[in-house]
């Protein structure tokens, strides 16, 4: 067995198999940006072009018709950058404190009914009620249609992402460590915030980025709960503005060759949706690597 180590060893520190591992891990981190280098080039290429001769990696016929369509009203997408900022941020936290609250619950043992509490959980996501009894719920009986308040609950919690912060608590908060604290007069909801939250930093990383993503690109709420413009996220107001273009593309038709950038406004729609998401991504990144090791067998 040492033997076997040692060679294992000598073997990651050779130059031959570091430099065939960076080349292997180059050759896949390239082939997931080319398809994002083509997107951003499709975005400033002209529609006809795309039509014609299809997509590159740069625009056979530079234009700027795309982003002048989704910039033509700069009020409204600085509106939706506004509204998905808030939502993300504070959706994002709140959701990420009371599911550790409630993962932290489900771990303790203490909790008379935690078993109980953690299938009515799993439950949820075999079985639902259908979309009728929801929106039902909340806006006739819950009257939170046409507030913030539904933008942000609407798609709060996941059951998964609870049940693997709870696997994460149980292998790092150690419960003897629990039971001296308490031994020392701490209460639960000291623990919780200055024992549970700093030892889950790893996890809350990489659920909180997924959890972000989900309210960034969330439109389907906005659609059902909400008709006033100031509370339009950037995803809706871009679902609204490409469906008006498909309009026009489908009208022009009949009419006249107008070049709709119909196509393009496409790909020059999910540059401007996953812009901040690209630049956040960097300072999460290091937390997220700790974090998708969750369950790793420890040696």
């Amino acid at each position: 067995m040492k033997d076997m180590t040692a060679r294992n060893s000598k073997l990651d520190r050779s130059p031959l198999f570091t430099t065939v591992t960076y080349l292997i891990v180059g050759i896949i981190a390239f082939v997931c940006l080319v398809p994002f280098i083509v997107l951003i080039a499709g975005s400033f290429s002209s529609e006809s072009s795309v039509l014609k001769e299809g997509f590159w990696f740069w625009p056979r016929e530079l234009s700027l018709d795309a982003y002048r369509a989704i910039f033509r009203y700069p009020h409204d997408i600085l509106s939706g950058y506004r509204v998905s900022i808030l939502l993300t941020v504070v959706g994002t936290s709140v959701s990420l404190f009371i599911s550790t609250m409630t993962a932290y619950v489900l771990y303790r043992k203490e909790v008379k009914y935690r078993s109980a509490l953690a299938f009515f959980l799993f439950f949820t996501t075999l079985f639902n009620g259908g979309l009728a009894p929801y929106y039902l719920w909340l806006s006739k009986n819950l009257h939170l249609q046409n507030t913030y308040s539904v933008l942000i609950l609407g798609p709060m919690f996941n059951v998964l992402f609870i049940l693997i912060l709870r696997s994460f608590i149980r292998g790092s908060v150690p419960e003897p460590l629990v039971e001296s604290a308490k031994i020392d007069g701490a209460g639960d909801l000291r623990i919780f915030l200055q024992m549970v939250l700093p030892l889950s930093k790893p996890a809350l990383a990489s659920i909180g980025v997924f959890t972000a993503l989900a309210y960034w690109n969330d439109w389907w709420t906005a659609l059902m709960f909400t008709n006033k413009d100031y509370l339009i996220p950037l995803q809706y107001l871009l679902y609204k503005m490409l469906s008006s273009i498909n309009l026009s593309a489908a009208m022009s038709q009949h009419v006249t060759n107008l070049d709709q950038p119909k196509e393009t406004f496409k790909l020059a729609m999910t540059v401007v949706a996953t812009g901040p998401i690209i630049v956040l991504f960097p300072f999460v990144q290091k937390y997220f690597v700790s974090g998708i090791t969750i369950g790793a067998v420890k040696g």
